[in-house]
Parts: structure tokens; C-alpha cells; sequence
């Protein structure tokens, strides 16, 4: 087992990060132990493919501590991250009974981690709350950090909070379920963190994606060392996440946790443009980072060769899909509604080189170079293949 201790000093809060095979069987006493024997009630969302997958060997490892259990599933989808969905995740808190000594777990990917995160924040002013995330993005990015929201109609988590979990506890068994889709949609998330801040974390990545071509489709790339792998990226979020957890709107340097958007800026547009159904959230961060890559060509910051190798991860983690078919007038629409903007200005993040970033002002970046770096890096010629 790897574990990683995220340490927020500012506000004296330490969690950690298990990781390790069989970890979701140690839930009981690793909840128990983390709360202090002081919750009774442990209220599980989920969804009904996670749930029916795992569902049964969380509840038998949490009453062999003695919690009592409520559970409820919520829609499948980046649509059903809404306040709806939320309102309804609220009423089944009310139901269960739960009290502020108690604890929410949310047992699934980023898009369970981030509703159930919220509702446990809102929920009689925050209550405790537990990651098992069940998806590679959400083990390597989504759950450490403690950001957790909804989205809006005008654009992607809107409405949120920051809701630091008490534990996270990572099952590498649960990647050898996950769909083709889903493996890729880590794997872009994965580029990222090494393109913007850890040159030897992105070669890490690229390296096992090129000895592993079966890992995009079968997870085979994690089965040699999925612990050490997932918690290098654990890691470096961590570390980015201490330095600057409510990502100071004040700082624009390099270790700035403003850096971890990158590629977001197009993604979050691609994915309100397409009502959240089109794409998965690491999928259109691959087209992001993409376009941003572009942009910091055009700029004269990057490097032919590095964009060049920063198309080849993103290649590698799998096939994308479409992304040229949507109006770039739209996408630049949706990018003015991006919650990452200030005084009205989007902030680019961009890169000087693989594992060195830099944030930019959105009046540096013309128009003109906005538009030309959205079809380029959208392009049918330089996608990473294609779903459906």
C-alpha cells in the first residue's frame, strides 16, 4: 500500500490518500479510525453502475464497524451534476437521519465525488466526508483537493465549495472495470499534472502509455505499479494544493494551483457547447490542453518539438471525440461564462516548456490567435483518433 499525506497548514487540516489493491475492504475500520468513533451513520452516494459493482463490499466492510447505512444513486453523467440532483442528494441526507458527527462517502468517479462532496458541505453546514474514487481521473486529480460543486447551464461548477475530505481511500482493483472511455479520460488528466509542473512525471506517463499500449483499453498499463504510479500523481496535486488550496486569485506563479487548469478554459466550453453529454471531462481537457498548446506556440513560448511531444501524450492516451464540428463563435461564448475569470478577463494557462507553466492574461491572446489555436487544435488532422 502507498500512502500520501495531504497537509494544509493554514488551516491545520491533515487527511490522507490510501492506495493500494484491496483497499475498499478496509473501509470500516479505516473510517472508524479517521472519525473517531464519534460518527454512527455513514450515508453512501453513488451510482448504479459503480454501486452494483462495489456497492455490496463497502456496506459489508462498514457495518463490520458497527455504522449504520443509508444509501442513495444518483444519475449516471455530467448532466445530473446539477442543483437538482443536488436538492435531491440533500432531501436523502435529511431522511438518513445524519449528524454533524456523521459522514457522507461518496463511492465513484469525480462526478459522484464532487455532488456528494457538496451536498456534505452544505448539508447542516458540513458534515464529514469520505472519497473512494473509483475512476483513474478521479484517483489521480478529482478527489484531492477538496473542490466539489455542480455545474450550471451557463458553464461547468459554477456553484461548488472547498470541502476537504477526512480520507481518501483508492482501490486499484476498481480499474480493471472501467470502460476504454474512461481509462483515456484519466490518462489526459495524467498528461497534464507532468506538463505543468513535473517534466520527469510527464515522461513517467508517457513512457507507460508507450510500453503499455494495452492500457488504454484494459487498464494493462496500470497492473505493473498502479499504487506508485497513482500516488506520484496523489502526490504533486497534494503538493500543489497546500501551497495555494483556495486557488488565490491574488497569485499567478508557477506553483499557483491556478496551473492544474490547464486545458480547462476549452474543455469547460466544449463541454457546456455539448450539454455535458459528448464528452468525459478528461476528454475534453485533451483537446484543452491541445488548444492551449497552440495558443503558446503562437505566442512564441513553446517550442515546435514540445507541442509536438504534447500531442504525442495526448495521442497516446486514446481516442478522443469529435471536437470540429462545434462553432468556435459558440466556444468562445461559453468561454466568457468560465468561473476562472477575472475582472471579466479569462486567465490562459500556458506552457514555456513539458513541466514548466505559465498563467497569461486573457488580453494577450488576440482574437485572431484565439480563433486560429481553437481550429488547429480541434482539427480532424491532429485529433487523437475518434469515439464513435
Amino acid at each position: 500500500m502507498q500512502t500520501v499525506r495531504v497537509r494544509l497548514p493554514a488551516r491545520k487540516i491533515n487527511y490522507d490518500i490510501r492506495i493500494g489493491a484491496g483497499v475498499l475492504a478496509e473501509a470500516g475500520k479505516a473510517s472508524a479510525t479517521v472519525l473517531g468513533g464519534s460518527a454512527h451513520r455513514a450515508a453512501i452516494i453513488s451510482n448504479r453502475k459503480v454501486f452494483g459493482l462495489y456497492g455490496e463490499q463497502l456496506i459489508r466492510a462498514l457495518r463490520s464497524d458497527g455504522f449504520d447505512l443509508s444509501h442513495w444513486l444518483m444519475k449516471d453523467g455530467e448532466q445530473h451534476k446539477s442543483l437538482q440532483s443536488l436538492e435531491q442528494a440533500l432531501t436523502f441526507l435529511g431522511k438518513s437521519g445524519l449528524e454533524r458527527n456523521d459522514v457522507v462517502i461518496a463511492l465513484g468517479g469525480g462526478i459522484v465525488g464532487d455532488l456528494a462532496g457538496f451536498a456534505a458541505a452544505t448539508y447542516l453546514r458540513g458534515v464529514g466526508f469520505i472519497q473512494i474514487p473509483t475512476t483513474l481521473l478521479a484517483q489521480i486529480d478529482a478527489s484531492v483537493g477538496g473542490k466539489v460543486g455542480v455545474n450550471m447551464p451557463a458553464g461547468k461548477n459554477l456553484v461548488g465549495a472547498f470541502h476537504q475530505p477526512r480520507l481518501v481511500l483508492i482501490d486499484t482493483d476498481t480499474l480493471q472495470t472501467l470502460p476504454r472511455r474512461e481509462l483515456t479520460a484519466g490518462w489526459c488528466e495524467a498528461v497534464k499534472h507532468g506538463a505543468v509542473g513535473d517534466p520527469k512525471l510527464f515522461d513517467r506517463t508517457v513512457r507507460m502509455l508507450g510500453t503499455h499500449a494495452s492500457g488504454v483499453q484494459h487498464a494493462g498499463g496500470m497492473r505493473t505499479e498502479p499504487a506508485a504510479t497513482i500516488a506520484a500523481h496523489c502526490r504533486f496535486k497534494a503538493a500543489i494544493v497546500a501551497g495555494d488550496e483556495r486557488e488565490s486569485t491574488a497569485r499567478n506563479d508557477g506553483r499557483s494551483r491556478k496551473i492544474l487548469n490547464f486545458g480547462h478554459t476549452t474543455a469547460h466550453a466544449l463541454e457546456a457547447c455539448t450539454s455535458y453529454k459528448r464528452f468525459r471531462h478528461g476528454e475534453a481537457v485533451g483537446y484543452g490542453m491541445l488548444v492551449a498548446g497552440e495558443i503558446s506556440k503562437n505566442l512564441g513560448m513553446l517550442g515546435a518539438d514540445a507541442l509536438e511531444s504534447l500531442r504525442q501524450a495526448v495521442r497516446a492516451c486514446g481516442p478522443l471525440p469529435r471536437a470540429d464540428d462545434i462553432e468556435i463563435d459558440r466556444l468562445l461564448a461559453a468561454m466568457k461564462s468560465d468561473k476562472k475569470s477575472v475582472s471579466g478577463s479569462v486567465k490562459w494557462v500556458l506552457l514555456e516548456r513539458i513541466g514548466k507553466a505559465r498563467i497569461v492574461d486573457g488580453a494577450a491572446v488576440s482574437a485572431r490567435l484565439l480563433r486560429q489555436a481553437l481550429r488547429d487544435g480541434l482539427a480532424t488532422k491532429k485529433r487523437p483518433g475518434r469515439v464513435g
